[in-house]
């Protein structure tokens, strides 16, 4: 089932990713409302302070494979334990420069997990990305 597309969450540590696929969403669909992390702890605590308030949860979590103190594949395995408590469960994008095939491979084991993507993300990218996935 397609839902809209109103809120995003990039979860990656590199600031200037973030900011220019600040911008590339914004170029695609300016109402769309970004949250960017650094990471993985503080993503999931947002989302667990959030948890109730379905206006402030994501739609969409772009997640970097590739962080420190807590990778994008501990991030899943911790996001899929509190998805029950959550009032809307976001679906999840890898979003990352690797293009190693057991990535992807290791992405797709996850049932959260509805694509994979190497950077950087582009408006054709998004574009792409909510005709297959959104309304």
């Amino acid at each position: 089932m397609k839902t809209e597309l109103k809120c995003i969450l990039l979860i990656d540590d590199n600031e200037d990713d973030n900011f220019y696929h600040e911008r590339e969403i914004g170029k695609y669909d300016s109402t769309i409302k970004v949250i960017s992390m650094e990471m993985c702890k503080d993503a999931l605590e947002c989302l667990k302070a959030h948890k109730d308030n379905v206006n402030e949860l994501p739609d969409l979590i772009f997640l970097d494979i590739n962080l420190p103190l807590m990778n994008g594949w501990e991030f899943l395995r911790r996001y899929v334990e509190i998805k029950n408590e959550l009032k809307k469960f976001a679906k999840v994008i890898v979003l990352t420069t690797s293009d190693n095939p057991d990535d992807v491979a290791k992405s797709k084991a996850w049932d959260v997990v509805i694509d994979y993507y190497t950077k950087p993300l582009t408006k054709e990218k998004m574009s792409e990305i909510v005709q297959k996935h959104f309304n």
